[in-house]
């Protein structure tokens, strides 16, 4: 059977694909890389916004003008959300909600022997690992992988659908998951990201020898595992262990110096308001302490502007402490009310433009912070793990154009010349311009064009 697969939203829903992919293709299926060459379309939704379940839906119908005559399967928060909306687009024949999501490779095995084809059973074999996803390009694509490691929440954010659409927290053992990213190195991966709903709560639910926590599990992994880069996704600004920072002390050179933490509100009355369980002060001291336990250390972050009740002088307040935190990127959104949260019901609703004006304004001084801590680091050499293909220049023949990641998660373009393959490589790069939010550099390659990093 060749299978598609699609997603929106979060870094979740991507490591879920990822794990899909493994699990069809160690069962003998084949990944593809276009809808139109699929038996079957498999795509894993989002519900965190209103845009969000609107881009859902329009996806859903575009995959299936792509291929009419491919059947969709369609999973994940939108249609745990809407199962009966879902269920009537066009193409869709299953719909799986999040608590069957770990079984949607065994609910396509009837799909499975329908397609199969005597002359695929023998040209594609199983790669006998559910933990290697399986990747329909071969160009250096496998550079990062994002692994789940917990999923649902324990928090009840006023603004989340999502901890009603995911569950009560669960964890995979640490055991797992060290097996999993070992697979990864196996199959090319230089860089893991850990992701979860609430990651910060990892292990903590876990029973008896097994309880842990996320400092546990990044230890094992960088000890027992040969992954170049480990790097933590989204961070609840609490939780977290004593001594966590600890750990860049220990592993500096593989654990990626920038941790994404989620303010959301930049007021105490905000905060309070939206249930979140830190105070301006307490995030104020986290961030002092990482930067002053890990160099060169980046900070992202989640912003809601127009919460119900934020006054003019609560979004200055917010503009204030948000340009004292010095975030390098901030993903900003409006707020939306989503039926089934406690917000929805709230009293003073911020009209529809101001939140427009109060966005803009946030963006803009996101932008300006941004380019403040990415000048700090011009003239600077950061190691890059560049991803993808290089991109040919018709004005500069037998130059290519790459793209990728330093460790503290500054995006950086730079040429090299066509005979030099920096895909999936991680090399040292003086960064020495910046236009918007994307950094140049100048590699420093090794005399032999052939020799990794």
């Amino acid at each position: 059977m060749r299978v598609f697969l699609d997603q929106l939203g979060c870094r979740l829903n991507f490591s879920e694909n990822n794990t899909l992919a493994g699990q069809l293709n160690a069962a003998g299926n084949h990944i593809v890389g276009r809808p139109e060459e699929a038996h079957v379309i498999v795509l894993n939704t989002c519900a965190v916004t209103a845009q969000a379940a609107r881009k859902s839906r329009q996806a859903a119908r575009r995959l299936h003008n792509r291929n009419p005559d491919a059947r969709i399967a369609v999973t994940g928060c939108y249609a745990t959300l809407a199962p009966t909306v879902t269920a009537q687009l066009p193409g869709v024949q299953l719909v799986a909600d999040n608590q069957s999501k770990e079984m949607l490779h065994t609910l396509l095995e009837p799909w499975s022997a329908e397609f199969s084809d005597p002359e695929d059973l023998v040209r594609i074999q199983p790669h006998g690992t559910p933990f290697a996803p399986a990747s329909p390009d071969e160009d250096g694509s496998r550079t990062r992988a994002f692994v789940k490691v917990q999923d649902g929440c324990q928090n009840r954010c006023t603004f989340c659908i999502v901890t009603t659409l995911r569950g009560e927290s669960r964890s995979r053992t640490t055991a797992d998951v060290v097996q999993e990213i070992q697979a990864l190195v196996a199959s090319g991966y230089r860089e893991a990201v850990l992701t979860g709903v609430h990651l910060g709560a990892y292990g903590r639910d876990l029973a008896g020898s097994r309880r842990t926590d996320l400092k546990e599990l990044a230890a094992s992994i960088l000890a027992q595992t040969d992954i170049a880069r480990l790097r933590l996704s989204s961070l609840e600004p609490w939780e977290l262990a004593d001594g966590f920072f600890d750990l860049w002390q220990r592993w500096p050179d593989r654990l990626c110096p920038h941790l994404h933490l989620p303010l959301q509100a930049g007021t105490d009355a905000q905060l309070r308001r939206m249930a979140r369980r830190c105070t301006v002060a307490s995030f104020r001291r986290l961030v002092a302490d990482a930067r002053a336990a890990i160099p060169d250390l980046t900070i992202t972050t989640d912003l809601i502007v127009g919460f119900p009740g934020e006054s003019e002088a609560d979004f200055e307040e917010g503009l204030r402490f948000v340009e004292e935190m010095r975030f390098a990127h901030a993903h900003i959104f409006p707020f939306s009310a989503r039926a089934g949260t406690a917000a929805a019901a709230f009293n003073g609703h911020v009209p529809k433009a101001v939140k427009q004006e109060r966005s803009r304004r946030m963006h803009e001084l996101a932008a300006r912070t941004g380019r403040g801590e990415r000048m700090r680091f011009l003239g600077a050499t950061r190691p890059v793990l560049w991803e993808g293909a290089g991109k040919e220049l018709t004005d500069r023949p037998g130059t290519l154009l790459w793209t990728g990641l330093t460790d503290n998660y500054l995006r950086v373009m730079a040429h090299a010349p066509a005979c030099v393959n920096l895909a999936n490589r991680i090399t040292p790069v003086r960064l020495v311009e910046f236009h918007g939010e994307t950094m140049f550099g100048e590699p420093q390659l090794p005399e032999s064009p052939s020799t990794g990093s």
